[in-house]
Protein backbone atom coordinates (compact mmCIF):
# COMPACT_ATOMS: atom_id res chain seq x y z
CA UNK A 1 0.00 0.00 0.00
CA UNK A 2 1.35 3.37 -1.03
CA UNK A 3 0.42 7.06 -1.24
CA UNK A 4 0.48 9.06 -4.47
CA UNK A 5 0.43 12.84 -4.84
CA UNK A 6 -1.37 14.00 -7.98
CA UNK A 7 -0.97 17.77 -8.32
CA UNK A 8 -1.53 20.32 -11.07
CA UNK A 9 -0.62 24.02 -10.63
CA UNK A 10 1.04 23.27 -7.29
CA UNK A 11 4.49 21.90 -6.49
CA UNK A 12 4.08 18.44 -4.86
CA UNK A 13 7.73 18.05 -3.80
CA UNK A 14 7.54 19.91 -0.45
CA UNK A 15 4.40 17.94 0.41
CA UNK A 16 6.04 14.62 -0.45
CA UNK A 17 9.14 15.48 1.58
CA UNK A 18 7.20 16.37 4.73
CA UNK A 19 4.83 13.40 4.41
CA UNK A 20 7.69 10.95 3.96
CA UNK A 21 9.33 12.34 7.11
CA UNK A 22 6.09 11.98 9.08
CA UNK A 23 5.22 8.49 7.82
CA UNK A 24 8.62 6.91 6.99
CA UNK A 25 7.21 3.37 6.81
CA UNK A 26 4.89 4.26 3.90
CA UNK A 27 6.06 4.89 0.35
CA UNK A 28 5.09 8.39 -0.83
CA UNK A 29 5.31 8.89 -4.60
CA UNK A 30 4.66 11.79 -6.95
CA UNK A 31 2.64 11.18 -10.11
CA UNK A 32 3.59 10.21 -12.78
CA UNK A 33 6.62 8.58 -11.16
CA UNK A 34 4.67 5.78 -9.50
CA UNK A 35 6.25 2.32 -9.51
CA UNK A 36 3.10 0.25 -9.06
CA UNK A 37 -0.26 1.89 -9.72
CA UNK A 38 -2.08 -1.13 -8.27
CA UNK A 39 -0.37 -0.56 -4.91
CA UNK A 40 -1.82 2.95 -4.51
CA UNK A 41 -4.82 3.02 -2.18
CA UNK A 42 -4.52 6.58 -0.83
CA UNK A 43 -4.16 9.57 -3.18
CA UNK A 44 -3.62 13.23 -2.34
CA UNK A 45 -4.94 15.60 -4.99
CA UNK A 46 -4.97 19.14 -6.20
CA UNK A 47 -6.80 19.85 -9.48
CA UNK A 48 -6.07 16.43 -11.03
CA UNK A 49 -6.44 16.10 -14.79
CA UNK A 50 -9.75 14.59 -15.97
CA UNK A 51 -10.26 10.93 -15.04
CA UNK A 52 -6.61 10.47 -14.08
CA UNK A 53 -7.66 8.46 -11.02
CA UNK A 54 -8.84 5.64 -13.29
CA UNK A 55 -5.16 4.72 -13.61
CA UNK A 56 -5.26 3.56 -9.98
CA UNK A 57 -7.77 0.70 -9.67
CA UNK A 58 -7.37 0.18 -5.92
CA UNK A 59 -7.89 3.70 -4.63
CA UNK A 60 -9.90 3.88 -1.43
CA UNK A 61 -9.18 7.39 -0.12
CA UNK A 62 -9.02 10.61 -2.14
CA UNK A 63 -7.65 13.46 -0.04
CA UNK A 64 -7.94 17.07 -1.20
CA UNK A 65 -5.13 19.36 -0.02
CA UNK A 66 -7.56 22.27 0.21
CA UNK A 67 -10.91 23.05 1.78
CA UNK A 68 -12.70 22.44 -1.53
CA UNK A 69 -13.30 19.17 -3.33
CA UNK A 70 -14.99 20.44 -6.50
CA UNK A 71 -11.65 20.23 -8.34
CA UNK A 72 -11.90 16.46 -7.78
CA UNK A 73 -15.62 15.80 -8.17
CA UNK A 74 -15.83 17.84 -11.40
CA UNK A 75 -12.95 16.04 -13.12
CA UNK A 76 -13.09 12.44 -11.89
CA UNK A 77 -15.42 9.46 -12.13
CA UNK A 78 -15.96 8.55 -8.51
CA UNK A 79 -17.21 5.27 -7.08
CA UNK A 80 -19.39 4.66 -4.02
CA UNK A 81 -16.51 3.01 -2.18
CA UNK A 82 -14.27 6.07 -2.53
CA UNK A 83 -13.80 8.11 0.63
CA UNK A 84 -13.36 11.81 -0.19
CA UNK A 85 -11.87 14.05 2.45
CA UNK A 86 -10.68 17.66 2.63
CA UNK A 87 -8.61 19.99 4.80
CA UNK A 88 -10.37 21.92 7.57
CA UNK A 89 -7.88 24.24 9.22
CA UNK A 90 -8.48 27.05 11.73
CA UNK A 91 -5.51 28.92 10.28
CA UNK A 92 -7.07 28.71 6.81
CA UNK A 93 -10.31 30.17 8.19
CA UNK A 94 -8.55 32.98 10.03
CA UNK A 95 -6.38 33.84 7.03
CA UNK A 96 -9.57 34.17 5.00
CA UNK A 97 -11.08 36.52 7.59
CA UNK A 98 -7.95 38.69 7.71
CA UNK A 99 -7.97 38.96 3.91
CA UNK A 100 -11.65 39.93 3.85
CA UNK A 101 -11.19 42.41 6.69
CA UNK A 102 -8.39 44.09 4.74
CA UNK A 103 -10.58 44.39 1.63
CA UNK A 104 -13.57 45.75 3.50
CA UNK A 105 -11.67 48.31 5.57
CA UNK A 106 -9.89 49.52 2.41
CA UNK A 107 -13.28 50.08 0.81
CA UNK A 108 -14.81 51.75 3.88
CA UNK A 109 -11.90 54.18 4.25
CA UNK A 110 -11.43 54.83 0.49
CA UNK A 111 -7.86 53.49 0.31
CA UNK A 112 -8.37 52.21 -3.24
CA UNK A 113 -9.70 55.59 -4.36
CA UNK A 114 -6.73 57.42 -2.87
CA UNK A 115 -4.31 54.97 -4.51
CA UNK A 116 -5.82 55.85 -7.90
CA UNK A 117 -5.79 59.57 -7.09
CA UNK A 118 -2.08 59.39 -6.27
CA UNK A 119 -1.32 58.19 -9.79
CA UNK A 120 -2.72 61.43 -11.23
CA UNK A 121 -1.79 63.72 -8.32
CA UNK A 122 -5.40 64.44 -7.32
CA UNK A 123 -5.98 65.85 -3.80
CA UNK A 124 -9.65 65.19 -3.03
CA UNK A 125 -11.12 64.07 0.27
CA UNK A 126 -14.04 61.63 0.43
CA UNK A 127 -16.46 60.79 3.22
CA UNK A 128 -16.02 57.37 4.79
CA UNK A 129 -18.17 54.75 6.48
CA UNK A 130 -17.87 53.21 9.97
CA UNK A 131 -17.91 49.59 11.07
CA UNK A 132 -21.05 49.93 13.20
CA UNK A 133 -23.02 51.26 10.21
CA UNK A 134 -21.84 48.58 7.76
CA UNK A 135 -23.80 45.43 6.86
CA UNK A 136 -21.92 42.37 5.60
CA UNK A 137 -23.93 39.57 4.00
CA UNK A 138 -22.17 36.20 3.63
CA UNK A 139 -23.22 33.43 1.27
CA UNK A 140 -22.07 30.22 2.96
CA UNK A 141 -21.74 29.61 6.69
CA UNK A 142 -19.64 26.45 6.68
CA UNK A 143 -16.41 26.05 8.65
CA UNK A 144 -14.77 29.05 6.95
CA UNK A 145 -17.88 31.19 6.41
CA UNK A 146 -19.07 30.65 9.96
CA UNK A 147 -15.70 31.71 11.35
CA UNK A 148 -15.64 34.80 9.12
CA UNK A 149 -19.18 35.79 10.16
CA UNK A 150 -18.36 35.37 13.85
CA UNK A 151 -15.21 37.50 13.62
CA UNK A 152 -16.90 40.32 11.72
CA UNK A 153 -19.76 40.36 14.26
CA UNK A 154 -17.26 40.56 17.12
CA UNK A 155 -15.83 43.74 15.58
CA UNK A 156 -19.26 45.38 15.52
CA UNK A 157 -20.30 44.89 11.90
CA UNK A 158 -23.93 44.03 11.18
CA UNK A 159 -23.64 40.48 9.82
CA UNK A 160 -26.06 38.22 7.95
CA UNK A 161 -25.44 34.73 6.63
CA UNK A 162 -27.19 32.40 4.19
CA UNK A 163 -26.60 28.64 4.06
CA UNK A 164 -28.35 25.32 3.53
CA UNK A 165 -29.64 25.39 7.10
CA UNK A 166 -29.90 28.07 9.77
CA UNK A 167 -26.83 28.49 11.95
CA UNK A 168 -26.60 29.70 15.55
CA UNK A 169 -23.76 32.23 15.56
CA UNK A 170 -23.72 35.04 18.13
CA UNK A 171 -24.90 38.37 16.64
CA UNK A 172 -25.21 36.89 13.13
CA UNK A 173 -28.65 36.89 11.49
CA UNK A 174 -28.99 33.48 9.83
CA UNK A 175 -31.04 32.62 6.74
CA UNK A 176 -31.47 29.21 5.11
CA UNK A 177 -31.94 28.14 1.50
CA UNK A 178 -35.58 27.38 2.28
CA UNK A 179 -36.21 31.12 2.48
CA UNK A 180 -36.24 33.73 -0.28
CA UNK A 181 -33.03 35.66 -0.70
CA UNK A 182 -34.58 39.15 -0.70
CA UNK A 183 -34.50 39.79 3.08
CA UNK A 184 -30.97 38.39 3.26
CA UNK A 185 -29.73 40.67 0.48
CA UNK A 186 -31.60 43.75 1.68
CA UNK A 187 -29.45 46.60 3.11
CA UNK A 188 -26.18 44.82 2.23
CA UNK A 189 -23.10 47.01 1.93
CA UNK A 190 -20.91 44.01 1.11
CA UNK A 191 -21.83 40.61 -0.29
CA UNK A 192 -19.19 37.93 0.32
CA UNK A 193 -19.42 34.59 -1.45
CA UNK A 194 -17.95 31.66 0.49
CA UNK A 195 -20.20 28.90 -0.83
CA UNK A 196 -18.87 25.50 -1.88
CA UNK A 197 -19.23 24.80 -5.59
CA UNK A 198 -22.09 22.37 -6.26
CA UNK A 199 -24.69 21.89 -8.97
CA UNK A 200 -27.04 24.09 -6.93
CA UNK A 201 -24.56 26.92 -6.36
CA UNK A 202 -22.88 27.09 -9.77
CA UNK A 203 -23.77 30.43 -11.39
CA UNK A 204 -25.50 31.74 -8.25
CA UNK A 205 -23.80 35.14 -8.62
CA UNK A 206 -25.94 36.12 -11.58
CA UNK A 207 -27.92 39.14 -12.70
CA UNK A 208 -31.14 37.93 -11.06
CA UNK A 209 -29.54 37.68 -7.62
CA UNK A 210 -27.18 40.63 -7.81
CA UNK A 211 -29.94 43.01 -9.01
CA UNK A 212 -31.68 42.45 -5.65
CA UNK A 213 -28.78 44.14 -3.84
CA UNK A 214 -28.69 47.88 -3.04
CA UNK A 215 -26.81 49.82 -5.71
CA UNK A 216 -23.94 50.68 -3.38
CA UNK A 217 -23.13 47.01 -2.63
CA UNK A 218 -19.57 45.79 -3.14
CA UNK A 219 -19.20 42.14 -4.21
CA UNK A 220 -16.37 39.92 -2.96
CA UNK A 221 -16.00 36.46 -4.52
CA UNK A 222 -13.61 34.16 -2.65
CA UNK A 223 -15.64 31.01 -3.34
CA UNK A 224 -15.08 29.67 -6.86
CA UNK A 225 -14.94 31.34 -10.26
CA UNK A 226 -17.79 29.12 -11.45
CA UNK A 227 -20.13 30.81 -8.96
CA UNK A 228 -20.02 34.01 -11.02
CA UNK A 229 -21.67 34.76 -14.35
CA UNK A 230 -18.96 37.04 -15.64
CA UNK A 231 -20.92 38.92 -18.29
CA UNK A 232 -23.68 39.66 -15.76
CA UNK A 233 -21.16 41.26 -13.39
CA UNK A 234 -19.72 43.47 -16.14
CA UNK A 235 -23.21 44.63 -17.15
CA UNK A 236 -24.22 45.44 -13.56
CA UNK A 237 -21.00 47.34 -12.87
CA UNK A 238 -21.28 49.32 -16.09
CA UNK A 239 -24.91 50.20 -15.29
CA UNK A 240 -24.08 51.30 -11.74
CA UNK A 241 -26.04 48.47 -10.11
CA UNK A 242 -23.00 47.56 -7.96
CA UNK A 243 -20.28 49.83 -6.60
CA UNK A 244 -17.47 47.41 -7.40
CA UNK A 245 -16.07 43.92 -6.96
CA UNK A 246 -13.03 42.13 -5.56
CA UNK A 247 -12.44 38.80 -7.30
CA UNK A 248 -9.93 36.27 -5.97
CA UNK A 249 -11.15 33.21 -7.93
CA UNK A 250 -11.85 32.72 -11.62
CA UNK A 251 -13.21 30.19 -14.08
CA UNK A 252 -9.79 30.00 -15.70
CA UNK A 253 -6.65 30.43 -13.61
CA UNK A 254 -4.32 32.14 -14.16
CA UNK A 255 -6.71 34.75 -15.54
CA UNK A 256 -5.99 35.15 -19.28
CA UNK A 257 -4.11 38.33 -20.17
CA UNK A 258 -6.84 39.47 -22.57
CA UNK A 259 -9.68 39.02 -20.06
CA UNK A 260 -11.82 42.13 -19.64
CA UNK A 261 -11.60 41.94 -15.83
CA UNK A 262 -7.98 43.17 -15.90
CA UNK A 263 -8.83 46.62 -17.20
CA UNK A 264 -12.24 47.21 -15.63
CA UNK A 265 -12.06 50.27 -13.33
CA UNK A 266 -14.52 48.81 -10.80
CA UNK A 267 -12.91 45.38 -10.46
CA UNK A 268 -10.01 44.50 -8.16
CA UNK A 269 -8.15 41.26 -8.82
CA UNK A 270 -6.08 39.06 -6.52
CA UNK A 271 -4.49 35.78 -7.73
CA UNK A 272 -6.37 33.21 -5.59
CA UNK A 273 -4.53 34.18 -2.41
CA UNK A 274 -7.34 34.87 0.08
CA UNK A 275 -6.25 31.88 2.17
CA UNK A 276 -3.42 29.53 1.27
CA UNK A 277 -3.11 26.02 2.65
CA UNK A 278 -0.41 25.64 5.30
CA UNK A 279 1.64 22.57 4.38
CA UNK A 280 2.67 21.74 7.96
CA UNK A 281 -0.83 21.73 9.46
CA UNK A 282 -2.41 20.17 6.36
CA UNK A 283 0.04 17.28 6.32
CA UNK A 284 -0.69 16.68 10.01
CA UNK A 285 -4.34 16.12 9.04
CA UNK A 286 -3.37 13.91 6.10
CA UNK A 287 -1.09 11.79 8.28
CA UNK A 288 -3.88 11.38 10.84
CA UNK A 289 -6.32 10.39 8.11
CA UNK A 290 -3.84 7.85 6.78
CA UNK A 291 -3.46 6.39 10.29
CA UNK A 292 -7.24 6.22 10.70
CA UNK A 293 -7.57 4.59 7.29
CA UNK A 294 -5.02 1.89 8.14
CA UNK A 295 -6.88 1.22 11.40
CA UNK A 296 -10.23 1.03 9.59
CA UNK A 297 -11.66 4.02 11.50
CA UNK A 298 -13.70 6.97 10.31
CA UNK A 299 -11.60 9.65 8.65
CA UNK A 300 -11.54 13.37 9.45
CA UNK A 301 -13.47 15.88 7.35
CA UNK A 302 -15.07 13.43 4.95
CA UNK A 303 -17.36 14.74 2.23
CA UNK A 304 -20.95 13.77 1.44
CA UNK A 305 -20.91 13.48 -2.32
CA UNK A 306 -24.66 13.93 -2.62
CA UNK A 307 -24.23 17.40 -1.12
CA UNK A 308 -20.94 18.21 -2.82
CA UNK A 309 -19.20 19.33 0.38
Amino acid sequence: MSIALIFENKDPKPWAKILQEKIPDTKVEIYPDVQNQHAIDFVICWKPKPNILKEFPNIKVIQSVGAAIDHITSSQTLENHHIITRIVDNKLSNDMWEFLLTVILSQLKNNTIYARQQQTKIWTQHSYASIKDTTISILGLGSIGGHVAKKFAELGFKVKGWSTSEKDILNVESFSEKEVLNPFLKDSDFLINLLPLTEKTEGILNKELLKKLPKNTFLINVGRGEHLIEEDLIELLDNGDLSGALLDVFREEPLPEKHSFWQHPKIQITPHVASLTNIESATDQIVENHRLFLNKKELLNTVKLEKGY
